[in-house]
């Protein structure tokens, strides 16, 4: 089972970079998007339902801006959008796609780069987030959370780490807080798990030539609960085609 991970940087800006001919070639069975920048009055079919792929997708209110996605092979069972918090879901945060015993959801945790209010509200989406995490993990289903989650964990997820202790995204709240999630919460990084000690990175500054030097930051994961991070058996990052300054991750799981 392959699950990619991509966020878009706009869904019509990375459509017009080829995105859709090279998902076409990945046989994945799940494609989980972010930061569509799109309302539905701007989807094209191709991007609803890319070569017969179900599409499902929880927009932002504010147009061009944020949103989620989550394409299939399968027809899910069922399908949430949103987490039922109105300040949160009004920016297109999460999308969650149940297919027998599993979920996969497509996540796009707040950024706050731009200031102390969006770190802010940063904070409050991760204090309200995390027992609706602790909630998946103790119900008893497996679980894929893909994502661009806006924090690198470690100084091994990003090249500039010592620049950039007191900048958001390297920030020791938010590094404590995956720290929790991997350690008393019991979610795993399925690509740390599969590499300990590899420096890759999956989004890249769009100043000077931080794509061209690998100057970059590891910020697009899938945390997964034991049982499904045991299935998986590798991992890519895919960097011969540009459709965003963030790369496609992917993972295969066993079946």
């Amino acid at each position: 089972m392959r699950i990619i991970t991509l966020n878009l940087n706009g869904i019509r800006s990375a459509c017009s970079k080829g995105m859709l001919p090279w998902f076409a070639q990945q046989n994945a069975d799940i494609l989980c998007v972010q930061e569509l920048k799109a309302q539905v009055a701007d989807m094209t079919p191709d991007m609803l339902a890319p070569h017969g792929y179900h599409g499902y997708f929880h927009y932002a209110e504010k147009k061009g801006y944020s949103g989620v996605g989550i394409y299939s092979k399968t027809k899910p069972d069922k399908v949430i959008v949103g987490l039922n918090m109105p300040e949160f879901d009004a920016e297109g945060r999460y999308l969650e796609a149940q297919f027998g015993k599993l979920s996969v959801v497509s996540l796009y945790l707040p950024s706050g780069t731009s200031g102390e209010e969006r770190q802010a509200v940063k904070f409050k989406f991760m204090e309200a987030f995390l027992p609706h995490l602790i909630a998946l993990k103790n119900s008893g289903r497996e679980v894929i959370v893909c994502g661009d989650w806006n924090i690198a964990h470690t100084e091994k997820d990003l090249k500039n780490w010592r620049g950039n202790k007191k900048n958001s995204g390297f920030l020791p709240e938010e590094r404590a807080w995956l720290t929790q999630l991997f350690g008393e919460v019991g979610f795993i990084d399925v690509f740390r798990q599969l590499h300990p000690e590899l420096e890759a990175y999956t989004w890249w500054s769009n100043r000077g030539q931080a794509y061209a030097k690998d100057v970059g930051w590891r910020l697009d994961y899938q945390v997964a609960t034991p049982g499904m991070a045991g299935k998986a058996v590798t991992t890519g990052i895919y960097k011969e085609q540009r459709f965003s300054d963030h790369a496609p991750f992917m993972v295969d799981y066993k079946e």
